[in-house]
């Protein structure tokens, strides 16, 4: 019995003495893997903190593994120290070089996992909480060499880690470049919600931005500039920055299934029916316009036929704007001065000349270089022979509608005025505009009448004489931007009409 006894003591301290022995973990933790093969950096509780040593996972010939550590109990072995299966962490790390191309990777794990590209500053994929084993996907387009971390930890029962990736095709296009000249950038997505880019498509012309698109029909193959995909679940983003003279604009838009359509680049939607569908047409509200916008239409298709279209049509386009006109006598010849203002779209402007004030012709024209951008204007009436003249302005836009400037009287003494109308400012910022008149006149109305004809400030005056400004105050009305028109008809024949932008 004694001796029975003494072999289980000399066992028991055999065992403590072994247990006891120190343990020192292999490797440096900062080290990168290469060759496919990486180098997992194995720690004793969930949070990288009690490092006991380093595994290999992949192969020369692939990097891709699946790994559950030999089962939920126990601990598994490192160059180093053992680890606890139950509770632990693993920083998995690898310098791969990638041909330029597209490339799908497929991280999972139980519990949590994420995956980098940058050594870890970001994390592309991020799954970093308990759960059973689930993998996710991310897709990019890669070129050069990555410094690669999967981070991964355990809490507890079953335990697994797993990576791969793979080449596919992938569109190359930067897809936040937009069309200009009327033709749209289509960016196609496998999938409704712009998943994997495939490639580019265009559509819209150097005439018109209007299109009507099919895709060639339902379940076929749809070319692009980079990959192919089918017409059954899929995604196109389209963008075109477009310059918009002056003037109010309606757009259509239809789609089987889901569309709509922003000028602003996607932050809001002018048109918004995102929902499957058969082939419909949403009409937009009228819009004006002045400038660059950079607009946006997003489309999807979920199953069955497929059909996207856009159509932009102008309502009315702002006439040109005239801000000043006057005439000068130099060396017994009028010269004409005039000035517009630079949003306005003037295709040629026809200077006319009358000696009696009723009868005018035309005594020359003056075109504008096409982009020029120009606002001030002169013309030089070398054939006036006379004591006295009235000029006006042709003012032809490039809508060809006409519009008429004042007419200025002009003595070749030296001596100018103006008999007509005159009202200003022409774009109002404020609630003010001031009628002053070149002649006397008596019983006079001024009405402001919108596009439609309708009155909204109907205002009289007993004795407009000559010279003496008339305010009209336009806060008596709510006014939207746009034109409007100034009428002053008087009992003695008065009968003329002058324009007003509100910006």
């Amino acid at each position: 019995m004694i001796r029975y006894i003494q072999l289980i003591l000399v066992f028991l301290l055999a065992t403590t003495i072994a247990t006891a022995q120190p343990c020192t973990p292999a490797g440096n933790q900062t080290s990168f893997g290469t060759g496919n093969v990486w180098i997992g950096y194995a720690y004793n509780n969930m949070n990288f903190t009690t490092y006991r040593g380093y595994i290999n996972v992949g192969t020369a010939g692939s990097p891709n593994f699946d790994i559950d550590f030999g089962g939920n109990n126990g601990n598994f072995n490192t160059y180093g120290c053992n680890v606890d299966r139950n509770t632990f962490s693993v920083r998995f790390k690898l310098r791969r070089t990638f041909a330029n191309g597209g490339y799908r990777f497929v991280v999972g794990g139980d519990d949590g996992y994420r995956f980098s590209l940058d050594g870890g500053a970001t994390w592309t994929i991020n799954n970093f909480t308990d759960h059973s084993y689930q993998t996710t996907t991310y897709d990019t387009v890669l070129n050069g060499t990555y410094d690669m971390v999967i981070e991964y930890y355990e809490n507890g029962t079953e335990n697994r880690v797993s990576f791969n990736v793979s080449s596919i095709c992938m569109g190359m296009e930067n897809t936040s470049v937009y069309g200009t000249g009327n033709v749209w950038n289509g960016y196609v997505y496998d999938g409704t919600n712009f998943g994997n880019y495939a490639g580019r498509i265009q559509n819209g012309s150097a005439a018109s931005p209007n299109f009507d698109q099919n895709f060639g029909g339902s379940n076929v193959t749809l070319n692009t500039s980079s990959c192919a995909t089918t017409t059954e679940t899929f995604s196109v983003r389209y963008r075109l920055r477009k310059n918009f003279l002056p003037g109010t604009y309606q757009f259509t838009v239809g789609g089987d299934d889901g569309y709509r359509l922003s000028l602003d680049g996607g932050s809001s939607w002018l048109i918004n029916r995102w929902n499957d569908q058969s082939y419909n047409t949403t009409i937009s509200t009228p819009v004006n316009m002045n400038g660059d916008y950079d607009m946006v239409l997003e489309y999807y298709e979920n199953g069955g036929e497929n059909r996207v279209s856009f159509n932009m049509t102008v309502i009315t386009l702002l006439p040109i704007h005239l801000v000043d006109f006057k005439a000068v006598v130099k060396n017994s010849q009028p010269i004409l001065n005039w000035v517009i203002t630079a949003n306005s779209t003037p295709d040629y402007f026809i200077v006319e000349r009358s000696s009696d004030n009723r009868q005018f012709s035309s005594i020359g024209t003056i075109e504008p270089t096409m982009g020029e951008g120009k606002t001030r204007f002169s013309f030089t009436d070398k054939t006036a022979k006379g004591e006295r003249f009235y000029y006006r302005l042709k003012m032809v836009d490039i809508d060809r509608s006409v519009t008429y400037s004042k007419t200025l009287t002009v003595h070749l003494n030296g001596v100018s005025n103006n008999t007509e109308l005159q009202v200003f400012p022409t774009v109002v910022t404020g609630t003010q505009v001031t009628v002053k008149s070149g002649s006397s006149h008596k019983n006079v109305d001024i009405n402001l009448v919108d596009l439609s004809g309708r009155v909204l400030i109907r205002q009289h005056v007993a004795q407009l004489n000559s010279s003496q400004p008339q305010n009209i105050d336009l806060s008596r009305v709510r006014l939207g931007k746009g034109v409007y028109v100034l009428k002053i008809i008087s009992a003695d024949g008065l009968d003329q009409s002058r324009k007003i932008i509100i910006p």
